[in-house]
């Protein structure tokens, strides 16, 4: 006859055990396992009952048929060590020698590890010591299930901890406006980057968030959307470092200029660090003659893209020497005028009769830039047949085969369409081009490394498309700016953590999310105490965990 039985080790824990009498001996039939504290004893329990209560099991190892039967404490003498049953079960109603441990129950589970590894995230950041516990719970459930400020709760309340209530969340919210979370965050950010970061150049984007709603008001406006909506809107400034770890952000009117958002977002930067170097990099939108005078009269260095609009001035002496013909990789490293209608040959700066591209001094050509041109083939490739689509759409529309707004490339005179030939020959000649304007000085930065620099922008890039996909940063159903602003504070906060998993793990923060979620804890109540156990961890999820945290969080 089998029955379970419990023995104290050398090391003072008990060990569980099921074992019959075999020859008038007691065998060990199977070994459980050992327990620390009561909870952990009266799961071993639980598991051993299992094991003689399942009918699947049959016969265990020693041949021995299963017969369930939990041994009375009293039958095994007190020098064999068999922990006595806790005081508090006792029953007055049952004598100690048949008395069984109570069931376990199940209170709770949660994905404990993965909110411990993101509060350990956000504690090292700097985050925890500036807001406070709802705030960076509320920057927890965005990274982890991005939903509305109602819902957080739930989400919270998954990941295995006590939310706060829905008008506390509120309070909160308010007072991350009242009390400057942002400004905070942004300096707990720029002083992680200066450690262990890259601030040597700094990336600038902007984008636009819409929302659900209907009427403009003095924030939300209509305006040019990247999205093609006509929702109301606003325009978000972002600022982050050559990793895509984020910097400043900037909230602005729905229907302000881009090359507007720049200058602010900059010397706000500028200011609140104290910088006295700096240098940045934006794509052509940010390309006006207005930017690009207040960022060198601030210090600033800027890589800025041009429009190849701009080629046939800047390199209008290549064109003249030898035609518009260009090697793969070919970088012609020549200046360009800083207003938008003027020629360098015209201003003085660059002699087209000269065959060598003039060498960009500041103090030589203090009417033009520096301009950085490169030529790639692939890129030709790819110029080439969307300037074949559009010219057949064009000739669709001169023809009447096609009713459409006037497209690229058709030209209107008394009423009649005509194919543009002249600004298709023009574009023809411009394929594969890739224009850039710095005020940095080719003994600084070679014209290589200025094409490398600005090509990092696919990292802000990226970070927009983490806050607008990962952390559904839109729509917005908020209405009052304080709101918005508070709002745009959580994104920013998720967003700078998220980047510092993905450049600890790896992996993107939804990869991250859906590997660590499943792992659930559980809180159980047994033998009159509660206590939480953490599940097994495969290797690949213990080394993200590790990868976070640096520490083994299921211990």
């Amino acid at each position: 006859m089998a029955f379970i039985r419990r023995v104290r080790t050398a090391s003072g824990a008990t060990a569980v055990q099921i074992a019959a009498y075999r020859a008038g001996r007691q065998e060990i039939v199977k070994h459980v396992g050992s327990a620390h504290t009561d909870a952990e004893l009266g799961v071993l329990m639980e598991r051993a009952r299992s094991l003689l209560d399942d009918p699947a099991q049959g016969v265990l190892d020693l041949g021995i048929q299963a017969t369930p039967r939990v041994l009375p404490v009293a039958v095994v003498p007190p020098a064999q060590g068999v922990l006595p049953v806790p005081a508090t079960l006792a029953s007055s109603a049952e004598p100690a020698a048949v008395r069984r441990d109570a069931p376990g129950r199940v209170l709770a589970t949660g994905s404990r590890l993965l909110y411990d590894a993101l509060r350990g995230v956000l504690t090292e950041l700097g985050f925890v010591a500036v807001t406070d516990e709802v705030f960076c719970d509320l920057v927890i459930a965005r990274i982890v299930e991005p939903t509305s400020l109602l819902d957080a709760g739930r989400v919270l309340t998954d990941l295995g901890c006590r939310p706060a209530s829905y008008p506390t969340m509120n309070r909160v919210l308010r007072r991350a406006g009242k009390d400057k979370y942002r400004d905070k965050i942004a300096s707990a950010c720029f002083a992680h980057a200066s450690h262990a970061g890259d601030l040597t150049l700094c990336l600038y984007d902007v984008t636009t968030l819409y929302f659900e709603a209907e009427h403009e008001d003095e924030l939300r406006k209509v305006g040019y959307s990247k999205e093609r909506r006509v929702d109301p809107q606003v325009v978000v400034g972002l600022l982050v470092d050559r990793q895509g770890f984020p910097l400043e952000i900037g909230c602005f009117e729905g229907n302000k200029a881009e090359t507007t958002t720049l200058i602010p977002i900059i010397t706000a930067f500028i200011e609140r660090h104290g910088l006295a170097d700096l240098a940045v990099t934006a794509d052509a939108g940010m390309l006006s003659a207005g930017n690009l005078t207040a960022l060198d009269e601030a210090h600033v260095r800027f890589i800025v893209g041009s429009r190849v609009t701009r080629a046939p001035a800047d390199l209008e002496s290549h064109f003249h020497w030898h035609g518009d013909a260009f090697t793969d990789g070919q970088v012609i490293d020549t200046i360009t005028p800083k207003t938008a209608r003027g020629k360098a040959g015209k201003v003085g700066d660059n002699d087209v009769a000269r065959r060598a591209e003039p060498v960009w001094d500041p103090g030589v050509h203090a009417r033009s830039w520096r301009a950085v041109w490169a030529y790639s083939a692939k890129r030709a490739a790819r110029d080439r047949k969307t300037l074949a689509l559009q010219e057949a759409r064009a000739r669709e529309v001169v023809d009447g085969d096609r009713a459409a707004r006037t497209p690229r490339f058709v030209k209107t005179s008394n009423g009649a369409r005509s194919l543009d030939e002249k600004a298709l020959a023009r574009a023809q000649s411009l394929v594969g081009l890739k224009g850039y304007v710095t005020n940095i000085p080719a003994t600084v930065m070679p014209a290589a490394e200025v094409i490398s620099s600005y090509h990092d922008l696919w990292r802000v890039e990226q970070s927009f498309r983490m806050s607008k996909t990962d952390l559904r940063a839109r729509p917005m159903f908020h209405h009052a700016r304080e709101a918005i602003e508070a709002h745009l504070t959580v994104v920013f906060t998720a967003l700078a953590v998220a980047r510092e998993v993905q450049n600890r793990t790896g992996l993107a923060i939804g990869n991250v999310i859906r590997q660590l979620r499943p792992l659930r804890s559980a809180t159980i109540a047994i033998n009159g105490t509660t206590q939480t156990f953490h599940p097994a961890v495969p290797a690949a999820q213990q080394a993200i965990l590790d990868a976070m945290q640096g520490a083994d969080l299921t211990h």
